[in-house]
C-alpha cells in the first residue's frame, strides 16, 4: 500500500538575507515526497514538469520515489517561482511566478498507484485535488489536504467541496482565520472540523502548531534554531513527515496523530537550515531521531 502525493515539481529561486540561489529544485510534491521516503518505502508522486527539468529528477528518484506519476511535456517548461524573503523570515514577495506546464495541469493516475491507502493533497487548485481523489477507484485510507489563502480567495466554493471529503486540514493561523471568519484559533477549529475535516493541524511557524480533532488539542512546539536559511517547503515538509510516519505506524488515531505533528514538525525543522532540498537530500534517520529527542526535551517537565 502506497502514499500518493499530488502537487508541484518545480523550479525556485531564493533569496533570504542569508544569500540567495539560481534555479533549484522546489515545489511541494517534491518536499513531501522527499520528508515521506525517511519512514516509508512506498511512495508516489502525481505532477507534470517540462522537457527541462532534465536530470533534475534524480533529486527525487534517488530516494527512491516512484515518478510514474509524473508528467513530461515534451517542449515545456517546468513551473517556476522566485522570492525574496524579509530579514523576520516570515514574510516574502514573489519575484516570479510562471505557472508553464501548471497551467493546463490534469492529474493522470497510473494504474499501480490505485493502490494508495495514504493520500497528500498538496498545495495546488482544489479543482485539480478533487479530480485526484476521483480518478482513485478506492478511497484512501487517509486524505491529507493542503491549501492557502490564495484558493479561499478565487476558488472558496471549489474548495469547501473538496473538504467534504478529506480527514486532515493544514493550514497555517491565517488561513484558518481567513477560512473560518474567526479570530479565536480554537473557534475557527470548530467551525472548520465542521466543514469536513477530522482533523485540522493549524502551523504557526516558529511558534509550533495545533492539532485539532476527536474533542481534543494539542499544542505542538517549534524548535528554536540560531540560523534560518530559507523557509521555502518547510510546510511541505511537514506534511510529508505526518503522512509519512502515519502511513509507518498504520494505525490512525488522536495519539499517533500528536506524534506524526513532532515527527512533520522535526522535518520541517531541517528543510530550514539550507536553501531549496539540500538539508533532505543529506539527511540520516540517526539525525531526524536526534532531533525528535529535542522537541520531546523542550515540553516535557513534571511538577510536584
Amino acid at each position: 500500500m502506497s502514499i500518493v502525493i499530488v502537487g508541484t515539481v518545480a523550479f525556485d529561486a531564493i533569496e533570504t538575507p542569508f544569500g540567495k540561489t539560481d534555479k533549484i529544485v522546489g515545489g511541494a510534491a517534491t518536499f513531501a515526497g522527499l520528508a515521506a521516503s525517511f519512514l516509508y518505502q512506498d511512495v508516489k508522486l502525481i505532477s507534470v514538469i517540462g522537457e527541462d527539468f532534465g536530470d533534475n529528477i534524480r533529486v527525487i528518484t534517488d530516494k527512491g520515489i516512484d515518478v510514474r506519476g509524473i508528467e513530461v511535456v515534451k517542449g515545456g517548461k517546468s513551473f517556476f517561482w522566485s522570492g525574496k524573503y524579509h530579514n523576520d523570515m516570515n514574510t516574502r514577495d514573489t519575484l516570479v511566478t510562471e505557472l508553464n506546464v501548471l497551467e493546463n495541469f490534469d492529474p493522470k493516475v497510473p494504474d499501480s498507484y490505485q493502490d494508495c491507502e495514504y493520500l497528500l493533497l498538496a498545495n495546488l487548485t482544489p479543482q485539480v485535488q478533487q479530480d485526484t481523489l476521483n480518478r482513485l477507484q478506492s478511497k484512501p485510507k487517509l486524505v491529507v489536504l493542503d491549501t492557502m489563502n490564495f484558493w479561499m480567495d478565487v476558488a472558496l466554493d471549489d474548495l469547501m467541496e473538496v473538504l467534504k471529503s478529506v480527514d486532515v486540514l493544514t493550514i497555517n493561523d491565517s488561513e484558518a482565520r481567513q477560512l473560518s471568519g474567526e479570530y479565536s484559533l480554537v473557534k475557527a477549529a470548530e467551525k472548520i472540523l465542521q466543514m469536513g475535516p477530522k482533523y485540522l493541524i493549524i502551523k504557526k511557524g516558529e511558534h509550533g502548531a495545533l492539532l485539532f480533532g476527536e474533542g481534543q488539542v494539542f499544542s505542538a512546539p517549534a524548535l528554536p534554531l540560531a540560523e534560518v536559511f530559507d523557509p521555502t517547503g518547510a510546510g511541505d515538509a511537514f506534511a510529508g513527515g505526518f503522512i509519512g510516519y502515519l502511513a509507518h505506524l498504520k494505525t490512525i488515531n488522536f495519539n499517533n496523530m500528536k506524534n506524526a505533528v513532532i515527527y512533520g514538525s522535526a522535518l520541517a525543522s531541517f528543510c530550514v537550515e539550507k536553501f531549496g532540498t539540500e538539508r533532505l537530500q543529506s539527511l540520516s534517520s540517526s539525525k531526524i531521531k536526534s532531533r525528535i529527542k529535542e522537541f520531546v526535551a523542550l515540553s516535557r517537565f513534571e511538577m510536584e
